[in-house]
């Protein structure tokens, strides 16, 4: 089966937010990085986090963690350069850490307002979900800051004392650390303890027919040149990218396979969920050319 990248394209400019639109038109058509580092603006927050939405399953106007990670992300995602709208956020986030650095993934202030089933709660603890992530995406965007410095040690003493690395989200976001850690001989060797906690975590999809939610090997090894690719067999990997391509829907998107707090969230993540397909198949040669 090929993709249908013409109405993949369609279906972001139909239903993406701004913000997933300019990062398609950066990363598919040319577009300004500058012009996502200009969208994120408006859901950041006075205190410098990010807030508003961004991460669209909770709906929350005030700062969270969670959200921060994906502005990061769509920074990463383009290459951007946005050191001062970085290191606010950081400077954001040494205030809700843990003296660890640690932070949790969602704050009280979630409260009262709508979201998904799975972020019910308004109480998380700090830990390696989503600290890890974040500080995978400001290395990967050359940002120095002291918060970053102190909650990488903490991301590694944890995975090096056997802590923590036992659900397929922290794995992921502990991958992304160990492929843009500055310290590569340190990642490298915690890269071995990550692939060894694989086959028993938590919400990992290595069957590429099933049908529930899961983190899947394409989540971990996004490029051929992902640190994480060394961990699936290319016969996994080959069966999740034919199956990732027969998951495009008739309107051109992707499906997502969890319940979203509304119609708007749905159509947010499905775009979101489109352009990460498109870049995994793009990465791997499977986009027709």
């Amino acid at each position: 089966m090929t993709c249908d990248v013409d109405a993949a394209r369609t279906f972001i400019y139909a239903n993406a937010r701004l913000l997933e639109q300019r990062v398609y038109a950066a990363t598919a058509e040319g577009g300004d990085p500058a012009a996502v580092v200009a969208a994120l603006a408006a859901y950041q927050n006075d205190d410098g986090g990010f807030g508003n939405g961004l991460e669209p399953d909770k709906r929350a106007p005030a700062s969270q963690p969670l959200d921060v990670e994906i502005a990061f992300e769509r920074l990463a995602m383009v290459g951007a350069n946005a050191p001062d709208l970085v290191t606010s956020a950081c400077d954001w986030l040494t205030t809700v850490a843990a003296p660890s650095g640690a932070v949790p993934i969602l704050l009280p202030s979630v409260a009262g307002y709508p979201r998904a089933d799975h972020w019910e709660s308004t109480e998380y603890a700090p830990g390696l979900n989503p600290t890890a992530g974040i500080v995978a995406h400001v290395h990967a965007l050359g940002v120095a800051h002291p918060w970053v410095d102190l909650a990488t040690e903490y991301c590694f003493a944890e995975v090096e004392a056997g802590r923590g690395p036992h659900e397929a989200h922290v794995l992921l976001g502990l991958s992304k650390l160990v492929d843009t850690a500055p310290d590569r001989h340190r990642a490298e060797q915690d890269a071995e303890l990550l692939a060894s906690a694989l086959p028993g975590a938590g919400f990992m999809r290595l069957d590429p027919k099933a049908d529930t939610y899961g983190v899947t090997p394409l989540d971990f090894a996004s490029t051929p040149t992902s640190l994480a690719r060394s961990w699936f067999d290319d016969d996994v990997v080959e069966a999740h990218l034919d199956s990732l391509e027969r998951e495009q829907q008739d309107d051109g998107g992707w499906p997502i396979s969890w319940k979203p707090p509304s119609d708007a969230s749905r159509c947010e993540w499905r775009a979101i969920r489109t352009i990460l397909a498109l870049r995994v198949l793009s990465a791997y040669g499977c986009l027709p050319r």
